[in-house]
């Protein structure tokens, strides 16, 4: 037996934010500075930097469980199955319900079971609950739903990476322009298929000075007020913790699985920055004694959408896997990596054969 991912769907917004979008933006350090660099600067060396030249933003008439809803239906479509058997319903996300126009983030019900509401499904056994787990949430899930199968309590889970980010932005802080909107969703589930399926998985939790290089803070601006809080990052730290311990999580699930390095087709990255996905795979690559990583394994989506938190590597799989990046096209027998860092800090990744 094994578990296979054999559904996948997304939901990308519609509203396109470019670059040129945060030109008349008044900009504050972390101080509460104004930072006196041209935007055209500011602009022009974060794109340099992450390799984000748009993003999206959801509608406002569209929330994190609608967005997920939608994500779900297409991921049940193609997996062709009867959502009235599916067994857990689990959505990682990190904000919950953010209204457009409001700040104020909306847990109860959890998203997961408003999406069991929107769809429909009427079986009390299919366990509807959430995930919070940074930008990581979604490969959780999986692993989650993975293990729930392999234990014989679920047959069949419904697995969905949905956020908000750009209602919980501060407009006066450089760093929120990585932010985008967006949900991607799988359906997992046993398989007599011995030659497809989740390979191995690997988890890691780092909180002790780095349990806060995310957060939640009040804006740059010196005149806002004090008690409404915006996401915050703390870009270098982030960046430095992520680049040494991403690739030694990656090379330990591959191990783990008993995979040659040459063996993985393709690398589906949380999409954060492309300088630092580049080299994550840099530095794994290195850890085998490899210097000339293969070209074309590693498929992009932050440069049209930005970094939509749990929803990057599943919206980017299922393109993939819907053809919409012919360069990246998977073949039935492939192994591929995913792998994620984020809030907490969390590190994940999963080895799994198409």
């Amino acid at each position: 037996m094994a578990t296979i991912i054999s559904g996948t769907g997304s939901y990308i917004p519609s509203i396109v934010k470019t670059n040129q979008s945060f030109i008349d933006n008044t900009f504050y350090d972390e101080h509460g500075e104004i930072i006196n660099t041209p935007n055209e600067e500011i602009v022009a060396k974060f794109k340099d930097i992450t390799g984000i030249e748009e993003r999206r933003y959801v509608e406002d008439n569209l929330n994190t469980s609608d967005m997920a809803t939608k994500a779900a239906a297409l991921a049940i479509e193609n997996a062709g199955i009867d959502p009235e058997t599916i067994d857990q319903i689990i959505v990682a996300h990190n904000f919950g319900e953010v209204v457009a126009g409001s700040i104020q983030t909306d847990t109860i019900p959890s998203i997961a079971s408003r999406v069991k509401h929107k769809l429909g499904i009427h079986n009390p056994n299919c366990v509807a609950y959430d995930v919070l787990f940074g930008c990581p949430g979604w490969i959780q899930g999986v692993i989650q739903a993975d293990s729930f199968i392999k234990s014989g309590l679920a047959k069949r889970c419904l697995v969905i990476g949905a956020e908000t980010l750009s209602r919980v932005v501060d407009a006066h802080d450089r760093d929120s322009m990585i932010f985008s909107d967006g949900a991607g969703a799988c359906i997992v589930e046993n398989s007599s298929d011995s030659n497809s399926g989740i390979l191995a998985a690997s988890v890691q939790s780092h909180c002790i000075d780095e349990a806060y290089f995310l957060y939640l803070g009040k804006s740059n601006d010196p005149a806002a007020a004090e008690d409404t809080k915006y996401i915050k990052m703390k870009g270098r730290k982030v960046y430095e913790y992520a680049i040494k311990n991403v690739p030694l999580a990656m090379k330990e699930c591959i191990e783990k699985a008993g995979v040659a390095i040459l063996d993985v087709k393709q690398f589906f990255l949380h999409q954060a920055n492309e300088k630092m996905d580049a080299g994550f795979i840099k530095a794994l690559f290195k850890l085998y004694g490899i210097r000339e990583v293969p070209s074309n394994i590693m498929p992009m989506s932050i440069h049209e959408l930005g970094n939509s938190s749990v929803a990057t590597i599943p919206t980017l799989y299922d393109m993939v896997k819907r053809g919409k990046y012919k360069d990246h096209e998977l073949q039935k027998g492939d192994v591929i990596v995913f792998a994620s860092v984020g809030a907490g800090m969390n590190i994940n990744a999963i080895c799994y054969r198409v």
